[in-house]
């Protein structure tokens, strides 16, 4: 996906860039392959590539949700920054949180947000166990994104403590997304979560199978989750 294939696929989905959005999307995938070569951030590093498997993927929860109407977000075990900057590149007007536990990571992902001057980005460094019962950030948002960072079980508990009650939290799913969510209804079902949908779909020019599934946050989670870092992934709810 070259840059003006993926400008038209976002035409087609109501999303147009202007010049000043394009060239954030320039520079950040210029500051990806240099930073690359420091700290491993991605093996994707084939602009096309890029611009399809890390920009476009990162977008296509707005294709399905009016982020227009969105306050905050917040983006667990973000990396390089996906899925929570090319959505805030798309909605200016976003206020994001980014939590990643590498301060490497966090060093890229600051001097990116200088260089694409991008305002109301906050970058924490902490384990997501440690941010779900911080009360500056417990409970706080409207939407709570992950992409590719656990199991939906241990995913749900890094995730869920961080969205507000009557919020949500988007999961960005490769093709074993149906078999994941059923493993963890229970623990859906323990942290205040309830499966509200999950759209499937491929991505263009390559045809991988995509889901995004969204648990909406219908009572409080309960204060003893999440537990210990790296208890979740140790033992996962069921």
């Amino acid at each position: 996906m070259n840059e003006r294939s993926f400008v038209n696929a976002l035409i087609q989905q109501q999303i147009s860039l202007n010049e000043e959005q394009l060239n954030q999307f320039s520079i950040y995938y210029e500051m990806l392959v240099e930073w690359n070569e420091k700290i491993n951030l991605t093996a994707i590093t084939e602009k096309n590539d890029v611009y399809l498997k890390h920009f476009y993927d990162s977008i296509t929860p707005s294709f399905y949700e009016d982020f227009s109407n969105i306050k905050n977000i917040c983006d667990v075990g973000a990396g390089a920054g996906f899925p929570s900057l090319p959505l805030k590149i798309c909605f200016p007007h976003l206020h994001v949180t980014i939590i990643d536990s590498l301060q490497k990571r966090i060093l890229f992902l600051q001097q990116l947000v200088d260089q694409l001057q991008l305002t109301n980005v906050e970058l924490v460094h902490s384990r997501a166990e440690d941010a779900g019962q911080n009360k500056n950030l417990r409970e706080q948002y409207d939407i709570v994104t992950a992409r590719a960072v656990a199991r939906m079980s241990v995913l749900s508990e890094y995730c869920l403590p961080l969205s507000r009650k009557g919020g949500c939290f988007i999961a960005l799913k490769g093709a074993n997304a149906s078999e994941e969510l059923a493993d963890s209804e229970k623990a859906i079902h323990i942290l205040g979560g309830k499966l509200n949908r999950q759209e499937t779909f491929k991505l263009p020019k390559e045809e991988s199978e995509r889901s995004l599934i969204w648990i909406e946050k219908v009572k409080h989670t309960p204060k003893k989750y999440p537990r210990k870092a790296g208890t979740p992934n140790r033992s996962p709810l069921k």
